[in-house]
């Protein structure tokens, strides 16, 4: 059985972005999460999670996640800019 990784992840499968803080979250699709992701400063960056409705594999581990990381979430959109997607400026 093939492990789905980050990089595989659909554009179009649903995610909600939380942020520790307690903001309210974004609830859309991988690639608005993404899209929003860029958008946010530093701080917000760093207390960015994205809940999949999907489970993952993380490189080097046994087991599968539900919850992306800041810096997983700035895989996704780096993979967004080079698909030539939207990105903030």
């Amino acid at each position: 059985m093939k492990r789905a990784t980050i990089a595989e992840i659909p554009w179009d499968q649903p995610a909600t972005m939380i942020d520790l803080e307690g903001r309210v979250p974004i609830i859309g699709t991988i690639r608005e999460c993404a899209l929003h992701f860029t958008l946010y400063k530093p701080h917000a960056k760093e207390n960015a999670r994205l809940l999949l409705t999907v489970p993952v594999h993380r490189e080097g581990r046994a087991t599968r996640t539900w919850l992306l990381e800041p810096a997983e979430i700035a895989v996704l959109a780096a993979r967004l800019a080079e698909a030539g997607g939207e990105t903030a400026h």
